[in-house]
């Protein structure tokens, strides 16, 4: 019993392994830090996530985000911004809290497009292209989530980049970063058992 035990404890050691290996391989060369040598893209796509933490400080992974989203958009190296959340409840309102600090920083309101069914990052990939006409994109995160969407992008028939936002290197961050050991093996595991976004609907022209 410890043998066979032993055994599945090395095999989903090995499929972590192989899953995360895929998804940084697909993002090689792919990730931006600066706004001096990362291409023009037309539309950029924020991912959401809270604000705020449980003890009611803002969320560093949050305010990271915006901040890289408006170098961005001042940079002029994206002339839109797709911001993708989640809108599960009227309590709970991730793009509408990126807008809203979006025009705060003096972002033209006709710049902002809101997807409000971007649950996960797979929902806001697949909707990127479904629902919002989106072939290319500048995925707006931290590294890890960047490299994640470049992957599910590749699956999707999109040509995307990364911009890094900066990181969060505390305790937090690495349970963060275990959390995303997780999710790329569910990437694989979305497209095995053929999953769809919770939500599509109407389509949405970017210009």
């Amino acid at each position: 019993m410890a043998y066979l035990t032993g055994g599945v404890f090395i095999f989903l050691l090995l499929v972590v392994f192989f899953c995360d290996r895929a998804v940084s391989k697909a993002a090689k060369g792919k990730l931006y830090s600066g706004t001096t040598e990362i291409p023009y893209i037309k539309a950029g796509l924020l991912p959401g996530t809270s604000k705020y933490v449980s003890s009611g400080k803002l969320n560093p992974y949050y305010a990271y985000r915006v901040e890289a989203a408006i170098r961005l958009l001042r940079s002029g190296k994206i002339t839109y911004i797709i911001i993708s959340g989640d809108n599960s409840s009227r309590f709970y309102n991730e793009p509408a809290q990126m807008r809203a600090d979006l025009l705060r920083a003096g972002i033209d309101s006709s710049r902002i497009f809101a997807d409000y069914a971007g649950f996960r990052t797979f929902d806001s990939m697949v909707r990127l292209k479904a629902i919002f006409g989106q072939d290319s994109v500048t995925v707006i995160s931290q590294p890890f989530q960047n490299e994640r969407a470049i992957y599910i992008a590749s699956r999707e028939g999109i040509f995307a980049i990364g911009f890094n936002a900066r990181d969060v290197d505390t305790r937090g961050g690495v349970k963060v970063q275990v959390r995303e050991k997780l999710a790329r093996v569910k990437v694989f595991l979305d497209y095995l058992l053929g999953a769809e976004p919770k939500f599509l609907g109407e389509k949405i022209p970017v210009p």
